[in-house]
């Protein structure tokens, strides 16, 4: 069998380690979950997947439930079996006392506080006299991170981890709860490919243990590489199922939109005029970066983390401060200090974190659309709401964003549909240059394809489209030429038709110079 393969046989009369029944969930409104099934075994690791707003994320919080303005987060309908038992979690407390632990992709961690002390918080151990034995619970934490193959200090504060350091401290914690059952939620969005390969190296070894594991990423091809069993939502009902090696990835991407994926075609384009012309800018950390972007053209920029690409584009922008360095856009020569001259030069940018650089999640959806032209909607009266209201409406229509209205808070969203609102927020300055940093991170493969059939749209009308993207097959799939950086500097351009993934990674782990 291909390693990660060796789970137990689920046929085998071994009984699941978890069932939850016909699990039904309704908001004012919306029908979250509609009788959804999932049995995990023993031994075996299961993928849920669907696009946003499948009901992924409803199904975990009925196994871990937070308080919710009707009370706490359960069911509706269904039952949930646990060891055989049936049980009804109240909160995270109660799932825990059960075996249940449920690691999100940001970890729930006390930054101040170091690595032994948030793996045992609210349980460290005691003394004879009721005192703090810190030298036991620094030895547990040790030997908890030794079984996942971690040479962490215990003492370490773990704001100082880096994102795969952190997961390990909540792994370690999920240990040392005895869970019985962990479950993974975009563990390794935020990872490298090599941190991808030590979690599902801990993955296995937890697998053997006899743990069950529910593991939920949008990245299907790390499900295919981990999974044993695999789950499809779509709109809160399960469509799907199947033993990895049994299916595959169109079928399971049929399963999730409903439909097959269309696939774009790639050809090489005229090259017009450019949109964007840099001359030797450097600053952050960026050093001597010169490149042209053409009207109409996709220039994708990749590396490896750390490489810069982020501090590039807020360079750009205006975000961070150039200490030299020439910009044009269309032709005429721009000063970029601040974001507002980069908008007032035509520039857009969608930043990687929506959350915390891009959208203002206690707004609502007309109030983030319309948040950088506020004084072309600005009376003497006040702000011309009908007229916020109408612009972000056409939006709502042509990025399809789902929601019952405008009013709706983007923190409500589906990680999809709060992406298209800041893609709108942009769209409706009518940029010439689009800044875009990983502009489908955390998306479903359905919204991923109409992102990508928006910005070859986008560019085909004449937009320079500068694209930040860690994901290869993306890059190869929609750019027309390829930027690598390596440690602050650009170290090649290529056309896509010239390009390879493997002398894409040549150059980006060459560095400088390589």
């Amino acid at each position: 069998m291909p390693e990660g393969k060796e789970g137990i046989d689920t046929g085998g009369g071994a009984p699941p380690l978890l069932r939850m029944v016909n699990i039904t969930k309704r908001f004012p409104g919306v029908l979250a979950l509609q009788g959804v099934h999932l049995e995990v075994y023993p031994g075996e690791v299961v993928a849920v997947v669907g696009e946003n707003g499948a009901g992924k994320t409803t199904l975990l919080e009925i196994l871990n439930p937070h308080p919710a303005p009707t009370g706490f987060f359960t069911q509706d309908e269904g039952e949930i079996f646990f060891q055989g038992k049936p049980v009804r979690p109240r909160d995270p407390a109660e799932s825990q006392r059960l075996g249940i632990a449920i690691i999100h992709q940001t970890p729930n961690l006390i930054p101040t506080m170091t690595v032994a002390e948030n793996i045992f918080l609210g349980r460290e151990p005691r003394t004879r006299t009721g005192l703090l034995d810190d030298p036991r619970m620094k030895r547990e934490a040790r030997a908890l991170l030794k079984s996942l193959r971690s040479s962490l200090s215990p003492d370490a504060p773990v704001g100082e981890l880096g994102s795969a350091q952190q997961q390990m401290v909540e792994l370690a914690k999920a240990l040392s709860l005895n869970a019985k059952l962990i479950v993974m939620d975009e563990l390794t969005s935020a990872l490298s490919h090599h941190e991808v390969e030590h979690i599902f190296e801990i993955i296995r070894s937890l697998k053997a243990r006899g743990l069950g594991l529910v593991f939920v990423s949008h990245r299907l091809e790390e499900v295919f590489a981990i999974a044993d069993r695999l789950v499809v939502l779509r709109d809160g009902k399960r469509v799907g199922e199947g033993r990895v090696g049994q299916i595959n990835l169109d079928q399971v991407i049929q399963w999730m939109v409903g439909r097959p994926i269309e696939k774009m075609s790639h050809e090489a384009r005229p090259r017009r005029d450019p949109a964007l012309e840099v001359r030797n800018l450097s600053g952050a950390g960026i050093r001597g970066a010169s490149f042209v972007l053409h009207q109409g053209e996709i220039l994708a920029v990749t590396g490896l983390v750390g490489a810069g690409r982020t501090r590039l584009a807020d360079l750009l922008f205006g975000v961070q401060k150039a200490e030299e360095g020439d910009i044009r856009v269309h032709g005429s020569a721009v000063t970029i200090r601040t974001p507002g001259d980069a908008i007032a030069a035509h520039m857009g940018y969608v930043p990687e974190d929506r959350h915390a650089r891009g959208l203002v999640l206690s707004m609502n959806i007309t109030e983030n659309i319309t948040l950088p032209q506020l004084p072309r909607f600005r009376k003497w009266t006040g702000l011309d709401r009908r007229g916020e209201d109408a612009l972000a409406q056409t939006f709502m229509a042509k990025m399809k964003i789902a929601t019952p209205d405008l009013d709706q808070k983007v923190m409500a969203l589906s990680g999809g549909n709060q992406q298209k609102v800041l893609l709108s927020r942009w769209l409706s300055l009518k940029p010439k240059v689009l800044i875009l940093d990983e502009p489908t991170k955390g998306v479903d493969v359905g919204t991923k394809a109409e992102i990508h059939r928006l910005l070859r749209g986008l560019a085909d009308e004449g937009m320079g489209i500068l694209m930040i993207s860690s994901e290869l097959p993306e890059v190869f799939q929609l750019s027309d030429r390829i930027l690598v950086m390596a440690e602050g500097r650009i170290v090649a351009d290529m056309p896509v038709q010239e390009a390879t993934p493997e002398g894409v990674m040549t150059y980006a782990t060459a560095g400088p110079g390589g």
